[in-house]
């Protein structure tokens, strides 16, 4: 009979709880995913966890056993863990059954990006995880993100990137002159809600980045000057923006719609 992990004070306990905070995430190079789906994207991606908890419910659903299987085979040292137990220590709200410690990947970054996302002070998780999801849905190779945007390894922004921090190079903390320097011969659009140049106006087949700045200052002084131009998404209604997550998924996917149909061509 496999032993239960019952006791708050368990050690690997007490590790993943310490990963709820972004210095212990940095420091220990690592982060938590919740549930079948990102653990399985954790294991397809080469990422193998240090180790894995689920409850003792868990082998009885679809795919679980499967899953446990993988972890077995990829030398991953799993623990049962008891359900209020695995509450305690998971961000969502309803427990997922299964949650691991992964280590922060850094992906290969293309010899020469033509379509990159620059994040200028995002701070919600929510609408930042939507942005990566949908970076990597339209074909972004990669995205930078300065000092001042949310921690992408936060709980709220892995579990909506769905699985994306395994497939999307990302690189951290940029200041502005490193952005230049990887940005180089591109143009650099910024998202902006009294631009004058229309989104869908743009030239998205050409070497191009798009800079979405924080919903509550907008975009930093920075990126003002070294952005090509400000462009907006024209909107009917009374509406007076969208959030950072919806308005640039609108654009990137203008930019995918424009790049398949070149490819077409």
């Amino acid at each position: 009979m496999v032993a239960t992990i019952t006791s708050s004070s368990n050690e690997k306990i007490k590790y993943v709880r310490s990963l709820e905070r972004r210095s212990a995430r940095e420091r220990e190079r690592r982060f938590v995913v919740e549930g079948t789906r990102l653990v399985g994207e954790a294991l397809r991606a080469g990422a193998a966890p240090a180790f894995a908890f689920y409850t003792p419910d868990f082998v009885e659903r679809a795919g679980a056993q499967a899953l446990l299987e993988r972890l077995d085979a990829a030398g991953v040292p799993t623990d049962a863990v008891a359900p209020h137990l695995l509450a305690s220590i998971a961000d969502t709200t309803t427990a997922p059954g299964i949650l691991a410690v992964v280590p922060l990947v850094e992906l290969r970054v293309p010899a020469e990006p033509t379509l990159v996302l620059i994040v200028d002070g995002v701070a919600t998780p929510g609408n930042l995880g939507t942005l990566l999801r949908s970076a990597e849905a339209a074909g972004v190779e990669l995205t930078l993100l300065t000092a001042h945007t949310t921690d992408p390894f936060a709980p709220k922004v892995v579990r909506g990137g769905m699985g994306v921090h395994f497939r999307l190079p990302m690189r951290l903390d940029q200041d502005w002159p490193a952005i230049a320097a990887q940005a180089q011969g591109m143009s650099l659009y910024l998202a902006e809600a009294d631009a004058a140049l229309p989104y869908d106006e743009v030239a998205w087949t050409l070497p191009s980045a798009l800079i979405v700045g924080g919903e509550a200052h907008g975009p930093s002084p920075e990126a003002r000057a070294h952005a090509t131009a400000a462009i907006y998404i024209p909107m009917l209604g009374l509406t007076e923006s969208l959030n950072a997550g919806v308005a640039g998924s609108v654009i990137l996917f203008e930019a995918a719609r424009q790049r398949r149909r070149q490819r077409k061509s």
